[in-house]
């Protein structure tokens, strides 16, 4: 059981500095904390990967193709490949999933 992560403790970099925030990467999936100060955004990002956002503290607004959504802490978001950005008022941080397309399982 070596890949066990305190995501509470986990420290991150600022969005100029985001390799730096994967903790854990192979082909199938890639594991990032997202830290937002306030006011502060993503631009849009076009995903071809599926990706699931967790709220861990804060609210984010997060859009996908165009529509917006209000996260707050416990919730989740999972979305398909799609263009995506997010912004916050207070801050937030948040764990994303980055998930490769994996043909033949079920």
């Amino acid at each position: 059981m070596t890949n066990i992560f305190d995501l509470k403790e986990k420290v991150y970099e600022n969005y100029e500095n985001r390799s730096k925030n994967v903790f854990f990467e192979n082909e199938q999936f890639k594991t990032r904390i997202i830290g937002l100060k306030p006011g502060q955004m993503i631009p849009e990002c076009d995903m071809k990967s599926f990706v699931i956002f967790y709220v861990l503290g804060g609210t984010v607004e997060i859009t996908k193709n165009h529509e917006t959504a209000r996260l707050n802490e416990g919730q989740l978001l999972i979305t398909e490949p799609a263009i995506i950005s997010m912004k916050t008022e207070a801050g937030a941080k948040l764990l994303g999933i980055q998930i490769s397309k994996i043909t033949g399982v079920v």
